[in-house]
């Protein structure tokens, strides 16, 4: 159907400190690691160690090592994220909660993401269809994973988190490499071409095709479903002097998303982003971007299909006020423009709009002391629905040693109102659910504190907790009418308190451990007047606790094993219950230009769900050929 099609589911103003290759990844320790720089938390490049924000850093190496296939499987390496598949090529992934509930219509929709600074989510719905972003894991450099509000920087619907994907420039990319796997239910196939033109300009182009097969639904019957997908796509650097760096890139795909033996859904799209960057440091610095981005699904048979158009343009000024005090300022436009030929039980109303969204941001971080600082911004945005929304932040650092950060943050986010909310129309027999065209903007005020220590050269760790307030959440509600009518309403309200922590022990030169927890408890009630129906879950099934840990093992210079394993608790008011579960990656590398590897997933199990109405997820042992030239 439409509505489960609709529903289910950075730029570098300085270039980061980078490991030029896999072995210098492999050797860095842990101070290294906590000295690359991170572009999200600040929008300019900053060392791990000093960014004042609850983010984790999944490097190329633990991509590569993963034997992860898709954008979520790779998600899942991230201990500050929920990650849960559902059906082939359809996912659910949240920060801090709100994993959404499809009984009740609620899906996720807090959490921003971003591929080289272009944004993924759908203005439809403020969800991301899973099933469409599929980087080739080989070209992405870092994912940055922020849990918590960053709206002052990127804006609305970056609310309890900011996943931002920053793939390798095209130099760093260079020669044939060709990628092969196959498994139990999954199969995929890459090729890259990379090289340099002169000492300036820079190219790749890539290919990739995936097949999932369909798996048994939660009643342990064939569900007909599986996914196909092809895609391809280039990118270009060029420097045309030593101060300025312009790059390009776009994909096109297409494919099929099988909902059951008789039902499927097309999928196509395609993207082009250019991006200007000016300036040979943050001291005054300069970026200009802009894309074009266009998603459509069709379902079939006759369930309706849509499509949107999205053009983006934005600009933003980094300048050094002097040695202690830096100053952003940028700001924005967006047009989505989209139309859906609904169905008669579901349908838009109307079904196609242009939507104009602006925004103006700044951002002042002053050094009170050389270990004291203090940085405050404002962001103002404009939406269709709601008109301007005002989205504050201040965060505090203190480094009392040169290993120790210590930090608080106190911010405000809000989620806008989208079609889904104000013009969305479903009819089932005397039921009735109608959009409100008095949405008003979800919104959230968050307080957090955190420390990221380094006691030695071999372990950090980092520890955040947070406190969020939550109103106005989109709820259910009764009205007058003929049968049972509802409609979208801003009815509950709460809070949400928990801990995100992660830590790293470099036991040898040839052997890593990493841990990882996270533990959400949630309050929400209803506000005055609000019809309670569907009880306060309707927002989310989140567990109340998961568990990360995965080690990482060099056995000499030509063998690689890694395991991970991961825990999570029951989902509140479901029927799913708790699961442990069980990864793993053998490689054998016999040259630079070979790797074979084998890698299981989920294997203590032959079957288990991980989300309501979600299949059940089998085991998965896959098979991998890799060729570099």
């Amino acid at each position: 159907m439409l509505f489960l099609a609709l529903c289910g589911a950075c730029g570098v103003l300085a270039p980061p400190v980078q490991a030029q290759s896999l072995q210098q990844l492999r050797e860095m320790s842990i101070e290294d690691l906590a000295a690359v720089s991170v572009t999200s938390v600040s929008k300019s490049a900053q060392p791990l160690g000093d960014a004042a924000a609850s983010v984790y850093v999944i490097s190329r190496e633990d991509i590569l090592r993963s034997g992860a296939v898709t954008l979520p499987e790779i998600l899942q390496l991230a201990p500050n994220l929920q990650v849960y598949e559902a059906h082939p090529g359809s996912w659910v992934v949240t920060a801090r909660g709100m994993n959404g509930n499809a009984g009740a219509q609620s899906y996720s929709n807090k959490l921003l993401v971003l591929i080289d600074g272009r944004t993924v989510y759908t203005p439809l719905f403020s969800g991301v269809y899973w099933d469409l972003p599929d980087p080739m894991p080989n070209d992405i450099d870092r994912i940055e994973v922020i849990s918590g509000p960053g709206a002052t920087l990127w804006g609305a619907n970056a609310v309890n988190g900011v996943i931002n994907v920053i793939t390798r420039k095209a130099s760093e990319s260079t020669g044939v490499y060709a990628s092969f796997r196959e498994g139990s239910d999954e199969r995929t196939a890459g090729v890259r071409l990379g090289g340099n033109v002169n000492d300036r300009l820079s190219y790749r182009i890539y290919a990739r095709w995936l097949q999932a097969d369909s798996i048994l639904a939660a009643t342990g019957l064939p569900a007909g479903n599986g996914q196909n997908r092809t895609g391809g796509g280039f990118r270009l650097d060029w420097q045309p002097g030593p101060a300025d760096a312009v790059s390009m890139d776009g994909e096109a795909f297409g494919g099929h998303l099988y909902q059951s033996t008789d039902a499927s859904e097309a999928t196509a799209g395609r993207s082009l982003q250019l991006r200007w960057n000016h300036g040979a440091s943050d001291s005054n610095a300069v970026q200009v971007q802009a894309f074009y981005d266009r998603i459509s699904r069709a379902s079939w048979p006759n369930s309706g299909s849509f499509f949107v158009d999205t053009y983006d343009a934005e600009v933003q000024h980094n300048i050094a006020l002097d040695d202690r005090n830096r100053f952003m300022w940028g700001g924005g436009l967006r047009l989505a423009d989209y139309h859906i030929d609904g169905s008669t039980s579901f349908f838009f109303d109307p079904s196609a709009r242009n939507l104009f969204f602006a925004n103006g941001f700044a951002q002042d971080s002053f050094q009170i002391t050389p270990r004291l600082t203090l940085t405050g911004g404002l962001k103002l945005e404009s939406d269709p629905y709601s008109g301007t929304s005002l989205l504050p932040e201040g965060r505090i650092a203190w480094k009392p040693r040169a290993s120790t950060l210590l930090w608080g943050a106190i911010s405000r986010a809000v989620r806008s109102p989208t079609p889904f909310d104000v013009d969305a129309q479903e009819r089932a027999g005397i039921v009735s659910l109608s959009g409100n065209p008095n949405f008003r903007t979800e919104k959230l005020t968050a307080f957090e504190l955190g420390t990221r220590v380094q006691p030695a050269s071999t372990v950090s760790f980092s520890v955040n907790g947070y406190y969020n307030t939550y109103d106005d959440l989109r709820t259910v509600e009764i009205v007058p009418g003929p049968g049972l009518t509802l409609m979208w309403g801003n009815g509950l309200q709460g809070n949400s308190h928990g801990v995100d922590a992660w830590a790293d022990w470099r036991t040898a030169r040839w052997w890593t451990l990493s841990a990882g927890v996270s533990w959400l408890e949630e309050h929400f009630h209803f506000a005055p007047g609000a019809s309670g129906i569907l009880g306060t879950t309707q927002i989310g099934n989140d567990p109340s606790y998961q568990v990360k840990l995965r080690s990482a093992m060099n056995l000499g210079a030509h063998f690689r094993l890694d395991a991970d394993f991961r825990a999570v608790g029951a989902l509140v008011g479901s029927a799913v219950g708790g699961y442990r579960e069980l990864g793993g990656r053998f490689a054998w590398i016999p040259s630079p230009a070979v790797v074979v590897s084998i890698s299981g997933h989920n294997l203590l199990h032959a079957r288990h769900q991980e989300y309501p109405g979600g299949d059940l997820i089998p085991r998965q042992v896959l098979a991998c050929l890799e060729l570099r030239y």
